[in-house]
Parts: C-alpha cells; structure tokens; sequence
C-alpha cells in the first residue's frame, strides 16, 4: 500500500469505500433471501397452504366454496325440473302451512275470538239458543254432509278405493293412499291433543263430539283424504278436463263439510279453516311427493304420470 505524506491516497480510499459498500450490499441480500419471515414467504405460504383441513387432512377453502356451490346448483336444477303444475302445487302448499302457522298462533293468543263468535252466531239467527236457520230437511242435509267427513265413512272409501287400485295392480298407488291418509290422521291427532281448544259454548251442538276443537278433524282429514284421492286419480286421467272436475269435486266436498260443523255449531270458523289448510298442504306434499318418486324409481306405471 502507497502512502503519500503518511496518508492514505484518494484513489486507495475511494478503492476501500466501493469494496466496503459492496460487501454491505450482498451481505443486505443474502439476508433478505433467507429471512424466514419476508412477505413474499408469507404469500407463497399463504397462496399454497389451504386455510382449512380436515382430520382427513385433505379439505381447503376451494373444496367448500365448491361443496356450497354444489349443494345451490342441486336445489336450483331440483326446482328447474318440477313442470309448471307441480311448481303451482308447492307454492300452494307453502302458503297454506304458512297460513296454518299464523292462524295457530292468533287462536294460541287468544286473537280473534270476537270474529268467531260473531261468525259462528251468523249461522244462528234466532239467539244462541235457536236453532240453525233453515228446514229440518236442510240440518238433516248438513248432519250428512258431516258424515262424509268422518272416520266411517272416509275409511270405507279409502279401503274401496284400494282394493280398485289393487285390481290394476297399482300396489304403489295404495301404499301411498295408506300412507298419507293414515300419517295425516296421526297429525291431525296430535296437534288436537297439542292445542286442546275448547268447543264452542255458546250455541246447541247438533252433533256428537270426543275430542277438542282446533283444529278440525273433520275439515282437515276429510280435505287430504278425498284430494289425495282426488290426486292420485288424475295420475291415471289424460283428460285436461277430467283432471279438473275431479279435483273441484274434491275441494268442493271438503268446503261444504267443513261449513257442515260450524252450521252444526261444534266448531269455532277459524278450527274450520285451520282444517282446511293443512288439509290441503297435506295432500299437497302427498301429490308432489308421488311425482318425486314416480320419477326417480321404476314404478312410473305403478303411480301414474302425474303431468
């Protein structure tokens, strides 16, 4: 090393300066390469890693967003190949559950009971201790009405019509008519026991009761069972027109005897309508649930098309 006076040359320092600065500068980039924590580390780390891992070791956050994605597709391509009818059919069915739901907890609240008694007075236009207007012809017609309501008569229609079906060898058919006549009446059962309303007080009954009010057995068992008939009748009907006068026979029967137990004053309006609503939502779900397995099992034959 030449020293000029004693002291280091301008050209030996800068020489020392610029190898100093190189050796800051590598040892600054080996460092930054092998920094464990940089962030680029930590988005590779992130990018690669899955967020969420099963006990299996193998589900990320891709799998549920496509697990979720799925499960929507199945529910959208499930609604897509319902056929217009039976799209009608659910919404209907929808409505009268929601319906029965609202009006079973205005009558749990005691809401209403001022329109039910002014209804059920309707029917009596000489007092409540009158009898219901009309001739004796026309409350012996009502008392008949009532009766195609009741156990009797729609166990006896049931099991006629089952052994019809069993003779065109529509065996599926008449597993589905039990089944959905028999579990609606479990229902029907259950929720009497569950509400345990008390039948009206305030006019004559003309007719024999056992069990509570709400909601009517006789409305709602009577408008399941004859529109499931109804339903599982026009499975094997081609006619548009058939179709139609079978199903308006059926409501219009369960209407006239649900109107026959508030006429004979053993039941509240509103035991009625609650009868009629889940009534209908039960032969709803019974109809598109025939459709369902029409579809997807090798007893088309067995059930009908249902279109």
């Amino acid at each position: 090393m030449s020293r000029h006076g004693g002291h280091i040359t301008p050209a030996i320092r800068f020489c020392q300066h610029s190898s100093v600065v190189r050796t800051y500068k590598e040892q600054a980039n080996i460092s930054r390469q092998s920094r464990p924590c940089g962030n680029e580390t930590v988005r590779r780390m992130l990018r690669n890693r899955p967020l969420f891992q099963s006990s299996a070791g193998g589900s990320s956050r891709t799998d549920m967003s496509e697990s979720i994605a799925g499960t929507g597709l199945a529910s959208k391509s499930k609604w897509s190949e319902m056929s217009a009818a039976e799209k009608r059919v659910a919404l209907l069915t929808v409505l009268c559950l929601f319906g029965f739901g609202v009006l079973a907890v205005l009558v749990t609240l005691g809401k209403g009971d001022d329109i039910d008694r002014h209804l059920l007075l309707e029917f009596r236009p000489g007092g409540p201790d009158g009898p219901p207007f009309g001739p004796d012809w026309f409350r012996e017609a009502a008392a008949e009405f009532t009766a195609l309501g009741g156990y009797t008569i729609l166990s006896t229609v049931v099991f006629l019509a089952s052994l019809t079906l069993l003779t065109f060898r529509k065996r599926a058919a008449v597993l589905f008519l039990l089944a959905s006549v028999v579990t609606g009446s479990a229902v029907s059962t259950v929720a009497k026991l569950l509400f345990n309303r008390s039948r009206p007080e305030i006019v004559d009954h003309l007719d024999v009761t056992f069990t509570s009010s709400f909601p009517s057995g006789h409305a709602m068992v009577s408008a399941f069972t004859w529109l499931t008939l109804a339903a599982i009748a026009v499975r094997f009907v081609e006619n548009e027109g058939t179709r139609v006068v079978l199903v308006g026979s059926a409501v219009a029967l369960s209407l006239l005897i649900g109107i026959s137990r508030v006429y004979l004053g053993v039941h509240w309006p509103s035991d009625v309508l609650a009868g009629w609503l889940f009534g209908g939502a039960w032969a709803g779900i019974c109809w598109l649930t025939a459709n369902r397995i029409a579809r997807s099992t090798h007893r088309k034959q067995e059930l009908g098309e249902g279109q």
